[in-house]
């Protein structure tokens, strides 16, 4: 097992420019000489997306509209606003300050530019730009998380940030002041093996911060960069735990974690090349693997469920994001009363393949018979995988772009057992999940320029994160 014990030396640093004093974490994770600004064949061929290919949604390339001939699709949906100079957006965060008549609504926008503050309250379709914490060549926040409690937002730094590359580059997270909307501001920044995502876990005291595609200095075994957990309970001191978590992940092999979601009953759930497999990162469970009671930290976690996704169903082994309805949430996905409470995990894959048909789905899938460990002992020569309920793409669906093959399922929220979900160039849509075996859409907003990366229920509206076109803003009517 890893020792869990966190470096001795922290990082820090007021101006946004500065540069970070190194992680000591040991030398298998210390950072190899600069071999120079040129990527490796690991670099270029172990990317995210496909499983051997760079991936094309997080790179940069042509956006928006690519033939004179795409026109609007838009059903079920009306937009009401838009927000254009929020354009490269990747992720938003709401978040509430105050209560009752002096309660107000804030839309932080994180993407390329770094850091965006929105207020929402007077008008939630027009929000009005209120602050910024610029990182201009930033990459990228992808699913910004944030403290709500202490009002600090946590932007998450990927090696190919500012001109890097996976081998060359540095990764790491911000740890933003948000407590005055208007005066965003630093608390410190400190380095991490791993950048691409990083989400909190038990309330904000600790993050897990996973992948992207592995450096050449790190294991040559590894397929992918996994969890590094941050203790931050002082958030101006940050302690990173020196040995990774979540490994072995595909089928025995150490892979791409590519982000955590933690469900209502705190379950976190990690996603990436191999599967989702959920934790236990508090009290006292049983540990399958272990095959004994033991207590769940954050650093050293104890699994619950989970595995691969059968490849027969999917275009890849790499899952994305996912979600689990389960607690106070058990009536926002598959219908409780015949699935079960918590009993149905929803998951994006995300792949770029040939072909809009063999780009990466939504994908249901049943928990069931992965309760005793499976998805950690499995084997190339014994697998063991998931059982698919349904999938759903945008293939040849309507309100579908024929012109494209940019079509892979993205970042997605749900309510009331419809998923808000982006498709890049194919926009976002509403997918009725109730019956996890027969998702169908009934609504979708897919503009002619689209790249969208994330869509968010809040409020009366749905908020849209477009690489292209900045945030828009919509009213469903399809209920």
């Amino acid at each position: 097992m890893f020792s869990r014990k966190p470096t001795k030396r922290t990082l820090s640093g007021a101006s946004v420019a500065a540069a970070a004093v190194a992680l000591t974490a040991g030398t298998a994770w210390a950072c190899p000489p600069d071999p120079g600004n040129q990527s490796s064949a690991t670099a270029r061929t172990t990317g995210e997306g496909r499983d051997l290919g760079a991936h094309a949604g997080h790179g940069p390339r042509e956006v928006g509209k690519t033939s004179a001939k795409v026109s609007d699709a838009v059903k079920g949906v009306e937009k009401v606003g838009n927000v254009p100079d929020a354009k490269e957006a990747t992720s938003l965060v709401f978040m509430d300050y105050g209560k009752g008549r002096d309660k107000r609504t804030i839309m932080y926008v994180s993407g390329r530019f770094g850091l965006k503050a929105y207020d929402v309250t007077a008008d939630p379709r027009a929000p009005k730009l209120v602050g910024t914490f610029d990182l201009p060549g930033f990459w990228q926040g992808e699913d910004t998380e944030a403290d709500h409690k202490r009002k600090i937002i946590y932007l998450s730094r990927d090696p190919r940030a500012f001109g890097g590359n996976t081998d060359t580059g540095e990764s790491g997270v911000y740890v933003v002041d948000v407590s005055k909307p208007e005066t965003l501001r630093q608390i410190t920044y400190f380095k991490v093996p791993a950048g691409h995502t990083t989400s909190c876990i038990n309330d904000c005291q600790y993050l897990w911060t996973g992948g992207p595609a592995k450096a050449s200095w790190m294991p040559a075994d590894w397929g992918g960069r996994p969890v590094w957990v941050t203790d931050v309970r002082n958030p101006a001191k940050p302690k990173v735990f020196d040995d990774p978590i979540d490994t072995g992940r595909n089928d025995g092999k150490t892979d791409y974690t590519h982000d955590i979601q933690v469900d209502a009953s705190g379950i976190a759930w990690a996603s990436g090349r191999g599967g989702v497999r959920g934790y236990h990162t508090r009290g006292w469970h049983y540990d399958p693997v272990a095959k004994k009671f033991r207590k769940a930290t954050a650093f050293d976690p104890v699994p619950y469920a989970g595995g691969g996704i059968d490849e027969a169903t999917s275009n890849s082994s790499f899952m994305h994001n996912s979600y689990r309805a389960v607690g106070r949430t058990a009536n926002q996905g598959p219908d409780a009363r015949k699935w079960g409470r918590g009993g149905v995990l929803i998951v994006t894959e995300e792949t770029f393949n040939d072909g809009c048909a063999n780009d990466g789905l939504l994908v249901i899938a049943s928990l069931k018979g992965s309760y005793r460990g499976e998805g950690w002992r499995s084997t190339p020569d014994n697998k063991f995988r998931l059982r698919t309920l349904g999938t759903w793409g945008v293939a040849g669906q309507e309100g579908s772009r024929p012109d494209t093959d940019d079509c892979s399922a993205h970042y997605f929220t749900v309510k009331d057992g419809v998923l808000a979900q982006s498709f890049y160039s194919q926009g976002t849509r509403f997918i009725d999940v109730r019956d996890p075996t027969n998702p169908r859409q009934i609504a979708y907003f897919r503009p002619d320029n689209a790249r969208a990366w994330a869509a968010y229920y809040h409020g009366k509206y749905v908020y849209i994160a477009d690489h292209a076109r900045g945030i828009d803003v919509l009213r469903t009517t399809y209920r």
